[in-house]
């Protein structure tokens, strides 16, 4: 570690003090928009607290990969939204932009709002999905496949359908991991019905470790190597580890459980990530922000791993 490189002495909000994005094989950008949210506003801020965050693992190597992204990856800040257009026209600038990205890196995006993965589905499946539906892997409190937001078309808990609905992902490849808050049959089950798969939170209280391996391994063979995107939506987390998130949910996670799933499955044909949800404004001694930085890198330390050959062999 150079000197002046200690987190709090650094003059950079990249992520990690990663340089700007030139030709890095992996880029992370922040989508600050949150205009759809049904509860409590400010994940707009959430980019910038990721970053923040993330400049306290120093050198970034991880003790499970044994690598540090930090050479791989560089940032390319913020993307300029229209925030006070209508959602279809923010989408559109979204996806425009996130496609011009994936079309030269592999991406992680920091939200913002979960209404933002819709679009990036869109450029990751034109992107990656040679004419075929993605599949997905979905860490979340919330279901997101209600058919409308409170009688408005579209939102942060409708994108899951609409990506169905748009064949962005494939039904039987999409699983979903955390889900507990209230709702509708219809839509707490919509992804099992499609014949997709649900771990519930409930269904994973108490396991940990060695205790995740049935759903680790249920989900390794259900999506094979299709091309995979993941979406993690911080409120996955219970708000003890996670307080800074605008609909929080009891009952959740813990940051270890996300952790040991986000390790385990490294090996997947991952295309991209995105963590959304975070609202500094409502966080505890930076505990959300320092979880969702800490998932990111775990994901980025995995991928470039994964693409110097030195990713650890299942069991290892």
């Amino acid at each position: 570690m150079a000197l002046g490189q200690f987190a709090y002495a650094s003059n950079t909000n990249r992520f990690l003090a990663a340089s700007p994005l030139a030709d890095q094989p992996f880029a992370v950008a922040g989508i600050p928009f949150d205009g759809v949210v049904t509860n409590r506003p400010g994940a707009r801020f959430g980019p910038q607290a990721i970053r923040s965050a993330s400049l306290m693992l120093c050198d970034g190597i991880h003790p499970v990969f044994d690598v540090s992204p930090l050479d791989h990856v560089g940032d390319a800040l913020d993307m300029r939204l229209p925030n006070a257009s209508p959602l279809p026209e923010v989408r559109r600038h979204i996806e425009a932009q996130a496609a011009a990205l994936m079309a030269r890196h592999h991406c992680v995006f920091l939200g913002g709002d979960h209404s933002v993965t819709l679009s990036l589905l869109r450029a990751a499946r034109a992107q990656y999905g040679q004419g075929e539906p993605l599949a997905c892997v979905h860490f979340d409190a919330h279901c997101d496949t209600w058919t409308d937001h409170f009688g408005e078309p579209s939102g942060h808990g409708t994108w899951t359908y609409e990506a169905l609905q748009e064949g962005l992902i494939r039904p039987e490849q999409t699983v979903q991991i955390g889900i507990r808050s209230s709702g509708e049959r219809a839509a707490r089950e919509y992804v099992a019905d499609q014949g997709g798969q649900i771990f519930t939170a409930r269904s994973l209280r108490g396991l940990d470790g060695a205790g995740l391996n049935s759903a680790i391994e249920a989900i390794r063979t259900r999506i094979g190597q299709r091309p995979c995107y993941l979406t993690l939506d911080i409120d996955v987390l219970d708000p003890a580890f996670a307080p800074g998130t605008g609909t929080p949910e009891p009952g959740g996670l813990t940051s270890s459980q996300v952790l040991t799933f986000l390790e385990s499955l490294a090996d997947l044909n991952w295309v991209g990530m995105d963590c959304v949800e975070v609202a500094p404004a409502y966080d505890h001694a930076e505990l959300t922000s320092n979880a969702a930085a800490s998932f990111v890198w775990t994901y980025l330390s995995g991928q470039v791993a994964k693409r110097t050959g030195l990713l650890p062999s299942r069991g290892a």
